[in-house]
């Protein structure tokens, strides 16, 4: 496909008019691409290793003020030089400030085109341990979720929420702040009957398991006795061996879960390397005993601490028992009664036990647990906080003694200050697992291999970067085509790469696209290749102009994912970026609305033009990024509204709000649709504008309620955007 910078793809009309992505240049890109940021960052880090550091007082209260020569660094108990020192916030700027720390360039924090976030944006992933967890932390668990969900979720958040079992599906870890996408994954956990325990007598249980294989005599010998009377006859060598046995079959089984969970934990937590910035990661689990030698719990532990320092993240564990002295059972429960008292001293110790790979998780990675609590919401909203702001230490590391593989253990104090508390995660392994080799492309074939690079890109974890994409997806319905996804892509036109083709300086920019169900299935897909010819290859080096390009998509009710892909042919570059859209029923015969449409305009205030003869063309923006100087400009379209009996016309009014951090900033009156001329009622418009330069530079939400008065019907619908 053969076009000038700014393309599209015909799709039918919306109102009077065609809806395409506008070309706005995105505020925060540099002026030149980069030449090699990737060889910046991995040359540093060949050279230095950095950890990050939290100060807490006696209160709990982040220490802010420190410098350098505050901290003492010592690695396998000796000291180390700090060679790299800096305090970061989390947030927007976050990845400015880490690069700026590691020697790489950075943009001055006054600079007029960056964000100054009030919330800043965090990046929080929920691990459900659910092969230890019981049907009441399965109901804590959720609760967990669902207050994060509804109360703490910031605006300029990131979650995601993923089991250990994988029983999420398609949504497992899929990073979002769209509330409806996470309730879905919080609604697909389920309760699952993971027990270690066998079908004998008398019953054992894991604790009693590990007991017995740790040679504790009281515990062994009130198993081996039981074993005697309900098998009369039985020699007591025998009953010995039956319980030893019987221990390690279940033991064998615990293993194995406990594998589970820490393998896929660790890769969750490595693949978070891709994700900038640093990450905090709750595991909520009913706990699990690391003692267990048949299994490799220790050394999955110190790999998970490697890769937690390796992607920048920590792990907070919430023992989602909540509230327990301990863990001993009642007269009712099927276990063994012993007189003597033995078995219920040997089985004080279980709860505790059943903490330590969640305390160890926690304190190795620099968070903290949470246990003997039922207000986890205290916990959680605290642990997200505290890691917004961290101090970054990096030095060199002794590279000629050191051994491939070894983990390295790390103390940081302040000289000093006994008082204050230092969070620090514990340790690293020197080098990374080889990764696997993957064969060379054959250059003959290469633009067969294309599809397959594109189709790689959209199934990885998490966006990739190094083609910077803008995507948004709205929804509306049209008389011609029913319910309608548009996917609208936006390719900032500094990093296209030109050179010489067919006698033209050209660049070319191979983009694919899916649809995706919450299934995981792919319902609609596209693949295109774009051209775009600069007027010279003087006039190339400087080039500004961006693609765009959208794809509509005629989809049944329900939620989808937009997964879009590029790849830039002369550079070899591929990046790629996920949105959701969300297509409602219409046959429910409830208020719905259609996804907010914002785009650009001049008008100075904010005017009801609600009237279809005002209502003028516009362009959809992908990017959501507005001017300061410009008016915000938006279009709904209202489904299913009740009409009077007198005029048969319907009685809708609408407010509109802008959010900043959860907070109205602007705010109007309630204000009736205007019906007037209008033909189509079924599909009802409006229209309007927001002056935005009375606001900061920054993230805003638009937030719009529509009241129908007849019906008594509301429904509301905002989407993000940001004022530079």
């Amino acid at each position: 496909m053969s076009a000038e910078p700014n393309i599209r793809r015909s799709w039918p009309c919306l109102l009077l008019s065609l809806l395409t992505c506008s070309s706005v240049l995105l505020a925060q890109v540099p002026q030149k691409p980069p030449s090699s940021p990737q060889e910046e960052v991995v040359r540093v880090y060949t050279e230095l290793v950095q950890t990050d550091v939290m100060v807490f007082d006696k209160q709990g209260k982040f220490i802010n003020g420190l410098t350098q020569n505050d901290f003492q660094l010592k690695v396998d108990g000796k000291p180390r030089p700090i060679q790299a020192f800096d305090l970061i916030k989390a947030g927007s700027s976050e990845e400015v400030q880490l690069a700026a720390a590691r020697g790489g360039p950075a943009a001055p924090l006054t600079s007029p085109t960056r964000p100054i976030p009030l919330d800043r944006g965090r990046t929080v992933f929920f691990y459900v341990d659910d092969f230890h967890m019981d049907v009441a932390g399965f109901a804590a668990t959720r609760k967990v979720l669902q207050q994060f969900v509804e109360n703490e979720l910031g605006q300029n958040d990131q979650v995601a929420i993923s089991a250990a079992s994988g029983q999420i599906g398609f949504l497992q870890q899929q990073l979002t702040n769209n509330r409806t996408v996470l309730t879905q994954a919080i609604e697909k956990l389920s309760p699952r009957q993971y027990s270690v325990r066998d079908s004998d007598h008398p019953p054992m249980g894991e604790y009693e398991a590990l007991l017995i294989d740790l040679n504790d005599f009281d515990v062994f010998d009130v198993f081996v006795t039981e074993t005697m009377k309900v098998n009369p006859g039985m020699p007591r060598n025998i009953a010995e061996g039956t319980v030893r046995a019987r221990a390690q079959g279940l033991l064998s089984q615990a293993g194995a879960f406990n594998t589970y969970t820490l393998s896929g934990l660790e890769k969750l937590v490595r693949s978070l390397s891709a994700i900038p910035g640093r990450k905090v990661v709750f595991v909520l689990s009913n706990g699990f005993h690391i003692q267990n030698r048949r299994g490799d719990a220790l050394q999955q532990l110190k790999q998970v601490t490697a890769a937690a320092a390796k992607s920048g993240a920590v792990i907070y564990s919430l023992d989602v028992r909540g509230l327990v002295g301990d863990l001993d059972h009642d007269p009712s429960s099927d276990r063994i009664f012993d007189a003597t008292g033995r078995m219920q001293r040997a089985m004080h110790g279980e709860l505790m036990a059943s903490q330590d790979g969640l305390n160890a998780l926690a304190r190795d990675t620099g968070g903290r647990p949470f246990f003997n609590t039922n207000d986890f919401r205290q916990g959680v909203a605290s642990a997200v906080k505290e890691t917004s702001v961290y101090y970054l230490l990096a030095w060199k590391p002794d590279v000629e003694q050191s051994k491939p593989g070894r983990f390295r253990n790390i103390e940081v104090t302040v000289a000093n200050r006994p008082d204050l508390t230092v969070r620090v995660r514990r340790g690293f392994f020197d080098v990374d697992p080889t990764p696997p080799v993957r064969a060379e492309a054959d250059p003959i074939n290469a633009s067969k291999q294309i599809p397959t690079k594109l189709r790689d890109t959209i199934i990885a974890p998490f966006p990739q970067p190094q083609l910077p994409i803008l995507l948004n997806a709205f929804y509306h319905d049209t008389v011609t085509k029913g319910s309608t996804a548009v996917a609208c892509v936006q390719i900032p036109g500094e990093f296209m790469t030109f050179g010489p083709q067919d006698g033209k300086t050209q660049a070319i920019i191979d983009l694919s696209g899916v649809f995706y169900n919450l299934s995981g299935n792919p319902v609609v897909s596209f693949l295109e290749r774009i051209v775009t010819t600069a007027p010279s290859a003087e006039a190339a080096k400087t080039y500004r102009k961006d693609i765009t390009y959208s794809y509509p998509a005629s989809l049944k009710p329900g939620l989808y994912q937009v997964r879009v892909a590029a790849r830039d042919d002369k550079s070899g570059r591929i990046g790629s970026a996920f949105t959701w859209v969300e297509v409602p029923d219409l046959t429910s015969k409830k208020l719905t609305l259609s996804s907010l449409i914002l785009a650009e305009r001049t008008q100075s205030m904010m005017t009801n033009v609600s009237s279809p003869g005002d209502i003028v063309p516009l362009t959809q923006s992908a990017s959501q990024r507005f001017r300061r100087q410009s008016n915000l400009r938006f279009v709904l379209f209202t489904y299913n509204t009740e009409p009077s009996a007198v005029d048969g016309k319907p009685d809708v009014a609408v407010q509109v709000q802008v959010l900043r951090d959860n907070q109205p900033v602007i705010t109007t009156a309630l204000r009736k649709i205007n019906t007037d001329g209008v033909v189509d009622l079924a599909r009802l418009p409006y229209a309007a504008e927001v002056s935005l330069e009375n606001l900061t530079p920054g993230q805003y939400v638009l937030h719009v309620s529509v009241i129908d008065r007849l019906s008594k019907q509301s429904s509301t619908q905002e989407t993000h955007f940001e004022v530079y």
